[in-house]
């Protein structure tokens, strides 16, 4: 690719755009830059902008693979090479305001040796690092080591919130074991959110393996290495998802057997209560009917002798399943 002039990204009304230095820091960026391998460019846009969106499907830098990637709604972690340069779609954890961590934010990325475009529509805060430390002058000298530090961020998030899930489970577990039914709705959150994670990291885990090993000219073989951690840190975080899968199915099931006891316990009771009153209810019942010959309807202190003599049935009863350890 030959060198790019500035003013090639004019129009863009990019979110975020600036000139590496090759030395971890910026440079001022306009129409009259040299866009080199020494020096990339790194256009950070809004797919659902207009003038973005009109500038990526107009410009004469993407080919239209790249162009339709850049702005499809497909949110399955993948790479693509495409020519000089490499179309890779990544997922972020979302921590957007009033959002859900596991509605996970699409990234997407094409990248050669000089010039880096990223698009997605929902804000990444993941990156936020990566751009502070361009402004520090700490950050990425070239653009294999922007997009390991770009995949590091984003793996860091995943790996965070995954522990967030984990404090979560295990706060689930203690309850149980102290005989507390979670909420409704609850445990299919956090599993949920467990399986949300798992289905896209198994393939982004994938992309940054197939990054490590691929020899990508505009990546060093240093480059490549510290992909391959990336990758192996968020392998770490998979092996944790797995666990955690595993374990709400064990929590279910415990929920499920403690809810049948605490079921069958009430069922017991009312069963234990109709044996008590049992006899009770078949004296009632024969002396309630309405025929002559009743036993001491006649008699002023019968009712109350009957009452007493019902109420010392039902003791003597309760004692006798007591006794036998039904009670």
């Amino acid at each position: 690719m030959e060198t790019i002039y500035g003013s090639v990204f004019k129009g863009a009304n990019a979110i975020y755009a600036c000139q590496l230095n090759g030395k971890g820091g910026i440079t001022a960026f306009g129409e009259d830059s040299l866009v080199t391998a020494e020096q990339p460019v790194w256009q950070h846009l809004d797919y659902k902008n207009p003038d973005s969106h009109q500038w990526l499907m107009n410009t004469a830098l993407l080919s239209s693979p790249v162009k339709e990637g850049l702005v499809s709604e497909s949110i399955r972690p993948k790479v693509l090479r495409t020519g000089e340069g490499t179309l890779i779609t990544l997922r972020s954890v979302n921590r957007n305001d009033n959002a859900r961590p596991d509605h996970l934010v699409s990234f997407r990325i094409y990248i050669n040796d000089k010039i880096i475009i990223s698009s997605r529509h929902r804000k990444i805060h993941s990156i936020d690092q990566v751009q502070e430390d361009l402004h520090n002058g700490v950050g990425a000298k070239s653009t294999g080591n922007w997009l390991i530090e770009i995949a590091g961020a984003i793996t860091d998030e995943v790996n965070d919130f995954i522990e967030e899930l984990h404090d979560n489970l295990i706060e689930l577990e203690d309850n149980i074991l102290e005989q507390k039914v979670p909420g409704r709705g609850e445990l299919v959150l956090l599993r949920k959110q467990l399986i949300v994670l798992r289905r896209y990291m198994a393939p982004q885990r994938d992309v940054f393996i197939r990054l490590a090993s691929e020899r990508l000219p505009w990546m060093s073989d240093e480059e490549r290495r510290l992909m391959q951690e990336v990758s192996d840190r968020l392998g770490r975080g998979m092996d944790d998802l797995d666990g955690c899968i595993a374990r709400t199915a064990i929590l279910a099931d415990e929920i499920t057997s403690m809810m049948a006891d605490a079921m069958n316990r009430r069922i017991y009771m009312m069963s234990l209560l109709t044996m008590i009153f049992l006899p009770t209810t078949f004296l009632t019942g024969l002396f309630g009917v309405n025929l002559g010959g009743i036993p001491g309807n006649k008699y002023q202190f019968g009712f109350g002798l009957f009452t007493l003599l019902l109420s010392l049935l039902m003791v003597i009863f309760a004692w006798w399943l007591r006794r036998s350890k039904w009670l």
